[in-house]
């Protein structure tokens, strides 16, 4: 099955996310990840769901989603046309003596070192999913105390499409 980015338009009203991410449970469908967050017009809101399903079930997916209420428009995002990025939150450990080689690899990466403390640090990555598993398989030899992840959010490329 094909991991599809879906870039969900609807009206910012109480209780949405939780009738969009209900639809997917009731009819049996999987969230890899979900994001939702206020456009620069606040009376809408952007909900880009990751889930897995052939073309058939993409198909159903999208028009299950388009009949509720406040949806205003569902696109399904292609790869090549997407601009998708993540957020991570990695606490590592770190001691004096890796500071400077951790900190060198969030400098490779173009991440950023947010916080040191005396045994760790915790540095912010954003990117693609494999920028993001590249970095993350590098510093697991240091050891990761804890992780954060925000899920991915997309965007289509140039100017077209939907606009808020």
């Amino acid at each position: 099955m094909d991991e599809q980015v879906l870039s969900i338009l609807v009206l910012n009203t109480t209780g949405v996310l939780s009738r969009v991410s209900g639809l997917f449970t009731r009819r049996g469908f999987n969230i890899n990840s979900i994001t939702a967050g206020v456009t620069s017009d606040v009376r809408y809101t952007r909900i880009t769901i990751v889930t897995n399903g052939d073309d058939l079930v993409l198909s159903q997916i999208e028009k299950q989603v388009a009949k509720l209420e406040d949806v205003v428009s569902v696109e399904r995002m292609a790869p090549d046309t997407t601009v998708a990025r993540e957020l991570v939150l990695v606490k590592i450990k770190a001691e004096r003596q890796n500071r400077m080689e951790i900190s060198s690899l969030a400098d490779t990466f173009r991440a950023s070192v947010v916080d040191v403390s005396e045994d760790s640090m915790t540095v912010e990555v954003t990117g693609n999913y494999n920028k993001i598993t590249a970095f993350l398989k590098l510093v697991n030899e240091y050891g990761i105390i804890s992780l954060a992840r925000t899920g991915v959010t997309a965007l289509s490329r140039g100017s077209g499409a939907w606009e808020d």
